[in-house]
């Protein structure tokens, strides 16, 4: 960083200058020492508005130059009413978000351009760089409205509060609850879903899958439902190439089938009985260790199985009775083909599974969505082991739609956006949670 740089703290208040020539106080909001920028806010006839200000040196030599300035011009014309923890919660039986993740080191690097605003609560904007046949450039600025949009400066427990934690009460009230991370290869949906990342090391107790674990406690140690007398449960596996393996007892091969009820039974799976936060932790820890990954262009080591942590509720009875079922999925990323590294036949084959899987994801989400009597859960290995999820008047999901916001993903980013905005537009109510939840769930 800079020395000047250095200086400056958050709240502090600096003079910023306008592309227009003007000049005016402005609050730092955040300092980047890798970019070497400030993001800085001020109000504008009571209007928030927010710019990233980068230092002379970083602006030096910056490939695409012209759609840098055109994008920095377009947002200091914006409101920006970024969600807080604050904001009332409403949920959702099929609740739809997004969520924007930093530049990476590598991106800052290349002196990546950022094309993705966060404009509030539920809206995206996407700044798609094109030129016209006379080589003008221009800004296609696209606009997305999902229920939660979460920018770069989002923590995983803000993304809990209005994404997981909301499903976390209804599984107490007999429901199946399910929560996906979807997006490419490299926007954040392991860091989401197991945790932050200090290097290589992740702590995975600030991942939604640990948030939900102590939630999950914390509602079983209250009165209204400690007469129900539920004894909490983990499972933990992936599914890669369309087959099922332990990933809390070695990567046991697993077979799924389906009973005379029709109902999905993975025989041979592991599930734990847990008794602390701490237990889960070590669980997802080791079962984290074990995922199969490979090599995209995007990541060195990406994910290439869909990783399911699954939280039951159990009562106490000789037969363990299921009372209800928290699923949270840590989406393979959804790459072509061509996206891969290695692009040898096993790794064509890997690709086209976590592909076919997901389009079968999307028929049953639709299905959900539109109260179908029929869901089409035996598509894929993912959707026949989630069935309870898609069965069901108490059934709730949560889609996590994790972006990168660097120029050179932008296709990818517009594609997953477009992809969400289908579950979106489906007809369902919404209502606020405040006042029925338990003082656990309520901003103080």
């Amino acid at each position: 960083m800079e020395a000047s740089l250095s200086r400056l703290l958050t709240g502090l208040l600096v003079y910023i200058s306008r592309s227009d020539g003007r000049v005016h106080l402005a609050t730092v909001k955040s300092v980047d020492g890798v970019n070497s920028s400030i993001m800085v806010e001020w109000l504008e006839r009571s209007i928030g508005r927010r710019k990233e200000v980068s230092s002379s040196k970083n602006e030096a030599h910056r490939p695409n130059q012209k759609f840098y300035d055109m994008i920095q011009d377009f947002r200091e014309t914006l409101e920006v009413t970024p969600l807080s923890a604050s904001d009332l919660v409403e949920a959702h039986r099929i609740c739809v978000c997004v969520r924007k993740r930093p530049l990476s080191k590598q991106e800052v690097k290349k002196k990546e351009i950022d094309v993705v605003s966060v404009r509030g609560k539920g809206a995206v904007l996407v700044h798609e760089p094109k030129q016209k046949v006379d080589l003008t450039k221009y800004l296609d600025n696209q606009v997305f409205q999902f229920d939660y949009c979460f920018d770069e400066t989002s923590t995983n427990d803000l993304v809990y509060r209005f994404t997981a934690k909301p499903l976390v009460q209804s599984i107490f009230e007999g429901a199946m609850a399910t929560c996906f991370a979807y997006g490419q290869t490299g926007s954040g949906k392991t860091h989401t879903m197991g945790g932050d990342f200090t290097g290589k090391l992740q702590n995975s107790s600030k991942g939604i899958y640990a948030l939900a674990a102590q939630d999950v406690f914390a509602l079983l140690s209250q009165r209204r439902y400690a007469s129900l007398d539920l004894c909490p449960y983990v499972s933990f596996f992936e599914i890669y190439k369309g087959k099922v393996y332990d990933l809390l007892n070695k990567k046991a091969e697993l077979r799924v089938l389906e009973d005379d009820r029709q109902q999905v039974q993975v025989v041979g799976l592991q599930e734990e009985y847990v008794s602390s936060v701490e237990e889960v932790i070590k669980m997802i820890e080791m079962g984290s260790t074990c995922r199969t990954s490979g090599q995209t262009s995007a990541n060195a080591n990406s994910s290439r199985s869909h990783a399911v942590l699954q939280i039951a509720l159990r009562c106490s009875d000789r037969a363990k009775t299921l009372h209800g079922k928290f699923s949270l999925v840590d989406l393979a990323g959804n790459e072509r083909g061509t996206d891969v590294s290695c692009n040898d036949r096993s790794t064509l084959v890997e690709t086209a599974e976590i592909n076919r899987s997901l389009l079968a994801l999307t028929e049953c989400i639709r299905s959900l969505g539109r109260n179908s009597d029929h869901i089409p859960f035996r598509m894929s290995t993912l959707t026949k082991v989630l069935r309870d999820s898609f069965i069901g008047e108490k059934s709730r999901t949560c889609m996590i739609a994790t972006v990168s916001p660097g120029m050179a993903s932008c296709d990818y980013t517009m594609n997953t956006l477009r992809y969400f905005l289908v579950f979106f537009h489906f007809p369902q109510t919404s209502y606020n949670i405040e006042a029925g939840l338990p003082d656990l769930y309520k901003q103080t």
